[in-house]
């Protein structure tokens, strides 16, 4: 089964909850040279290895940035600082016993004290609970990636309409270029006699094979056959890029630059003013294929 186009602009959703502990996963894709993941993972850093290594599985090109957003159930609360109430509850005692009549310390009091209660963290959790937690994360960015690849596949969908539609006009404008240049030979004789009998009036006595590299030249230099034809191969190497389908995008940009060179030469050595009004529309048709081709993965 031939691969679809995929787009690299997408975005991706997934949330759920594990072991008193919901969690969201957001991902989006916009365009890059290559493929680079950047992910945020509150306390879950070691979990990133892994999430990258699937990302690349799926994913060959685009800036994509994943933020994971984890709420905890209030319940979990404070805890004491086993080792700072150890600490303070010895001191304590080893106080009230230089005092004497002094009694002994109190549980309450002794927990008021600064640094023995905190709050409860992740890592205070039981280690089947943290395993539940990294587990639902590790499969909601499962969840999460493959709805980004179904949204980047919809918009390379999109894309392939549009990329075959600017393809189409500029096909129809190249055939149009080729039946005015039909009409160049007469346009270019009558600008080579002009400029010939220039040559001739500013060099009297010129000999004739300087004459006749000059007219070789100058013909040389209006003959638009081969930008012509150069430009109908393009357009079927991107009709077959497209029939391709994945991971085209470098391919297609690198031939977009080559049809933007064709489309400069052919206005260059146009001698009429219709062949220069056909390929300034196909030079803006063109730039218009530039922009969505940036798109493609």
């Amino acid at each position: 089964m031939k691969a679809s186009l995929a787009s690299m602009t997408g975005f991706a959703r997934a949330q759920g909850e594990a072991a008193g502990t919901a969690w969201i996963w957001e991902l989006r894709s916009v365009n890059g040279r290559g493929l680079e993941v950047k992910l945020r993972l509150p306390g879950l850093d070691a979990l990133e290895p892994g999430l990258r290594e699937a990302a690349g599985k799926l994913l060959k090109r685009g800036n994509v940035s994943g933020t994971l957003t984890l709420r905890r159930e209030a319940a979990s609360g404070l805890t004491a600082d086993k080792e700072a109430l150890a600490r303070v509850t010895e001191l304590a005692i080893a106080l009230a016993d230089t005092i004497p009549g002094a009694l002994p310390p109190r549980a309450e009091l002794l927990l008021a004290l600064p640094g023995v209660m905190r709050n409860l963290s992740s890592q205070d959790e039981p280690e089947d609970t943290q395993a539940a937690v990294q587990a639902a994360v590790q499969a909601g960015f499962a969840v999460a990636l493959d709805g980004l690849v179904a949204a980047r596949a919809a918009e390379g969908a999109r894309l392939a309409g549009i990329v075959t539609g600017l393809l189409d006009e500029v096909a129809a404008l190249h055939a149009a270029a080729m039946a005015e240049a039909a009409t160049q030979p007469a346009l270019h004789m009558a600008r080579l006699r002009e400029q010939l009998a220039e040559i001739l009036g500013a060099t009297p006595g010129l000999p004739e094979e300087r004459i006749a590299q000059e007219l070789a030249l100058l013909a040389t230099k209006s003959d638009v056959r081969e930008e012509l034809d150069r430009l109908a191969a393009h357009i079927a190497a991107a009709r077959a890029l497209l029939a391709e389908g994945a991971a085209i995008g470098r391919k297609f940009d690198f031939l977009v630059q080559e049809f933007n060179r064709e489309a400069n030469t052919l206005c260059s050595k146009s001698a009429s003013l219709a062949l220069t009004a056909t390929g300034l529309q196909m030079k803006a048709a063109i730039e218009q294929l530039r922009e969505q081709v940036a798109n493609i993965e």
